[in-house]
Formats: C-alpha cells, sequence, structure tokens
C-alpha cells in the first residue's frame, strides 16, 4: 500500500499512576533519558515520513500544544471530556483524512532495531484483506509490563484475543495502523478502541506483526530510573 501519511497521537491521558509527576506534567511530556516520549514518538514518524500529525489534548493541553510549538505538521484534537481511545480517533477523523493513518500511544518508547517498527507496518498492511493492523510485543521482552498477554498470532496474520485465565506471549505495543471504515457506525462520544478490534476480529480483518525492537512502558515514578538506564545503554 501506499504509506499512510497521517498519524493520530494519544496524548489525553490523565497519567494517574505517574503522579505525583503529572499534577504539572502531562505524562507524555514527562522526559526519559533527556527527552520526552512524546517527542520521541513523533520523531519516529518524522522519520518516517508521515505528514499530518493529529495530537489529541485534555489534561493539562496547553502545556502540550506550547511544547510542541513550531514543530512541523502538527494539528491539535481538543477534548473538553476525555472520549477513551476510540472516541477520542473518531473525533479527528476529519482530521486524518480518508486513507489508512497511525495511531499511536504517546506515553510508550519503542526503540527498532534495523527496518522501522512504522515501515513495516506499512509494508504488512494490505487494505483489501484489513481494517487494522497491530504492532505486537513480546510480553517477555516488554519493559514495565506485568500483564497476560492481549492476543493469539494466527499463521495468516489474523489476531484473536486470549481467554480469560489463559496467557499469551503477545501483547499490543500501543502502535497500529488503521482504516477510516473501521470506523463506520461507531458509538456517538468515549469508547475503547476495543470494542472495533472486536468488530474487525469478527470478520477476520485484525492483523498483527511483531516488532523485532525495545519497547518500554513508564507506568510509575520509580519506573523511570531503570527505564533510562536501558535507553542509555
Amino acid at each position: 500500500m501506499n504509506a499512510p501519511m497521517n498519524a493520530m497521537v494519544l496524548a489525553a491521558g490523565l497519567g494517574l499512576r505517574m503522579r505525583p509527576i503529572t499534577l504539572s506534567l502531562p505524562k507524555p511530556l514527562v522526559p526519559v533519558a533527556g527527552r520526552t516520549m512524546l517527542d520521541r514518538v513523533l520523531d519516529h514518524l518524522d522519520l518516517f515520513g508521515a505528514g499530518r500529525k493529529v495530537v489529541n489534548l485534555h489534561w493539562l493541553g496547553e502545556t502540550i500544544r506550547s511544547h510542541l510549538d513550531g514543530r512541523a505538521d502538527i494539528v491539535f484534537s481538543e477534548e473538553p471530556e476525555l472520549l477513551e481511545t476510540g472516541g477520542g480517533v473518531a473525533k479527528a477523523l476529519p482530521l486524518l483524512g480518508s486513507d489508512p493513518f497511525f495511531v499511536c500511544n504517546a506515553d510508550i518508547i519503542w526503540t527498532d532495531r534495523g527496518d522501522s517498527a512504522l515501515s513495516r507496518l506499512t509494508r504488512a498492511f494490505d487494505p483489501a484483506r484489513m481494517d487494522g493492523l497491530l504492532l505486537l510485543q513480546p510480553v517477555e521482552t516488554a519493559f514495565g509490563y506485568d500483564g497476560q498477554g492481549d492476543f493469539h498470532l494466527g499463521a495468516d496474520g489474523r489476531l484473536t484475543r486470549r481467554k480469560p485465565g489463559e496467557t499469551t506471549p503477545l501483547m499490543f505495543a500501543g502502535v497500529q495502523i488503521l482504516h477510516p471504515r473501521l470506523f463506520e457506525g461507531h458509538p456517538a462520544g468515549k469508547f475503547s478502541l476495543n470494542m472495533l478490534y472486536d468488530k474487525a476480529m469478527a470478520s477476520g480483518r485484525l492483523f498483527g506483526i511483531v516488532h523485532d525492537g525495545g519497547w518500554y512502558h513508564i507506568g510509575t515514578p520509580a519506573a523511570l530510573g531503570e527505564a533510562e538506564a536501558l535507553l542509555e545503554s
């Protein structure tokens, strides 16, 4: 497919687990090894060659707006009320256009080994067969993750959810390509992207690829130092 030129960066969350840091600083602007998590995501998108980057704003949104002042091709989607992941993207659809687009969480860090994750996703995305393509991270190499995994990856690349009580070696890494048609008939207001993943899975149109680089979730202040040491090494 042609490169998805636009991207949504989800930056509106409250960052409750990172308090007291996030009482005065939005979590995406927390610096990790000298660079904010939001800038690291935008660096990946710029290096790839993405066009418009839509950043949603809620908690301390003016701080994010000011931080990104002067950065090229940034537009903002204001959320006076938090809309969750699905509602946030749905509100921004007029800014994202009619082609497939990236959606990236702003509170994660990933590093590439060789070819970039965004390029690998783009090459793998087939709009004739897919409504969504998720980047997956092996649980055993995911810093700051202690869950049971999210999805099973079929031999054909299709995703199915783990059942309650099961474990799976793969978790959603917070980076994906979505097709706008996935949002047809979406509910009004706040909802999770998980609702749309279930819709795509039911029709066999949700796929995944496994990331081959590093992945970090800095969920608490205590995790900052360890993550910084790993990144600097």
